[in-house]
């Protein structure tokens, strides 16, 4: 393919990776357009800066005139209107991860961050420290990393570091993507059941970072997270070198002296016992401690001195939709996180008890990722939501494509939420929610939006609506 520029469709490619991709293909000189059913920001103007045309709704007409190759998102299925029309006219495609391997992959050093939590954030890390140490990387990060205003990068040097999601490749393709990676070296932040319409259980999920641990070569290396017996079995049988990172003693890489303070995150480092280094960034949360030392343990294996690394992340921003505060208003913080699972969840809330000490905290959730819409973890939800003070629920996203037996039981999850002594109600969407919960917001709250979605618009919605009501009581 890399011999001439050919005209490439993405079928869906408003999803994170896939605009990417289409990012990265029109760099590399290639005609780039692309379908999609619904586009919303951050991906939606990201597209559209790049120039990359976008039609909406799929239609057969978008494959006019006739592509030379079809990319098709993960999250197509037989029905789409393009996918059909591709079948039946035999034009060729193919899928994200096989397009990026062999377009983009060969040849490189690549390093692949993988896990069910932390994945974008320290992917964005670890291609910030080698940008940092003047190492020139590639990268594919599953969201809009703020230091480069972007989600890729073709850089001239030799490694290429993306996000290693546990997903489905394609519709013709059900084993997850990252396989098609072949890394050099990889990051394991955690495993844990997620993507509950693709696994069945636990060990469906640890069956597939087992592979993944199987396919890094001997020469090569797995920095992952010390605790977790998940984690432990997946290790089971690395024959490459393993190193840990984390609180416990026994880790290689120690995080000791952790200060969350209100406006910065200092630690320290201890390297197979010793003094090692201390660190400092704008971030909070102890989980973006885990993720950053861990992006310092393999990026020091590749040789990047522990000065670099310091200066990276005391430049480090984050990445959009992480903890991003979206507007403040009369004194009201409102916050855009990703979160869509219990355990983000209660990372991303007890980071925001340590940012903002003493306030009240809101959390307003859209279940609306495949997991969080069923009853599965519901327990574990109701747990880590009860960690705001005020807790609003909208109606599941799509709740008819979820069997009624495997539902989100929304009423059982807000009891046991006020069990625990918190407020808890379900409104059904983002004008409701904007309607009722707007005038009960006062001077020092702050709301944590989350969705992996557009959430109806809210995060434009809600602040507007604030300011209207301050004029109102201004007159």
């Amino acid at each position: 393919m890399k011999d001439k520029p050919k005209h490439i469709h993405l079928i869906g490619i408003c999803g994170t990776a896939m605009a990417s991709l289409a990012g990265m293909l029109k760099a590399r000189g290639h005609r780039v357009t692309g379908s999609d059913a619904a586009a919303y920001p951050p991906m939606s103007t990201f597209l559209e800066a790049l120039g990359i045309p976008l039609a909406q709704p799929f239609a057969e007409a978008n494959l006019t005139p006739r592509p030379d190759l079809v990319v098709v998102g993960n999250a197509i299925s037989r029905g789409n209107a393009e996918l059909e029309y591709v079948l039946d006219q035999r034009i060729p495609f193919c899928s994200l991860p096989q397009m990026l391997h062999d377009e983009f992959l060969v040849g490189k050093e690549v390093l692949v961050v993988a896990g069910t939590h932390g994945k974008t954030t320290t992917t964005s890390m670890l291609a910030w420290i080698f940008e940092t140490a003047g190492l020139k990387p590639s990268f594919l990060i599953g969201g809009i990393a703020e230091n480069f205003g972007s989600s890729f990068g073709l850089g001239e040097g030799r490694h290429f570091i993306l996000e290693g999601d546990e997903y489905d490749t394609a519709f013709f393709d059900k084993g997850p993507k990252f396989l098609h990676y072949f890394p050099d070296a990889t990051i394991l932040t955690s495993v844990e059941f997620d993507h509950a319409d693709i696994y069945k259980d636990l060990d469906a999920v640890e069956t597939a970072f087992k592979r993944l641990v199987n396919l890094v070569p001997r020469r090569g290396r797995i920095v992952a997270f010390d605790a977790g017996e998940s984690l432990e079995r997946c290790l089971d049988k690395a024959f490459c070198p393993v190193e840990r990172f984390g609180s416990t003693s026994g880790a290689y890489w120690r995080i000791t002296d952790l200060e969350l303070e209100t406006d910065r995150t200092r630690w320290s480092v201890l390297r197979d016992g010793k003094p090692w280094a201390d660190f400092e960034f704008a971030l909070a949360g102890e989980y973006n401690v885990w993720n950053a030392t861990a992006a310092a343990a393999l990026a020091t294996s590749c040789g990047v001195p522990k000065e670099a690394i310091a200066k990276a992340f005391r430049t480090f921003k984050s990445v959009k939709r992480r903890l991003e505060v979206k507007a403040r208003v009369n004194g009201v913080t409102i916050i855009d996180d990703f979160a869509h699972h219990p355990t983000a969840i209660d990372q991303t809330l007890q980071a925001l008890r340590s940012r903002y000490p003493g306030a009240r905290l809101w959390v307003v959730l859209e279940p609306r990722s495949n997991t969080m819409r069923r009853n599965v973890l519901q327990d574990a939800l109701a747990d880590s939501l009860a960690l705001a003070d005020e807790v609003v629920i909208a109606n599941i996203f799509k709740s008819d494509a979820i069997p009624v037996t495997e539902r989100l039981d929304l009423e059982r999850v807000v009891a046991q939420i006020r069990k625990q002594g918190r407020r808890a109600r379900i409104l059904a969407d983002a004008d409701s929610i904007v309607s009722v919960v707007a005038p009960e917001l006062a001077s020092g709250d702050v709301v944590a939006i989350l969705s992996n979605g557009g959430f109806g618009g809210i995060y434009e919605k809600l602040p507007e609506r604030l300011r209207s009501l301050a004029v109102g009581a201004s007159l």
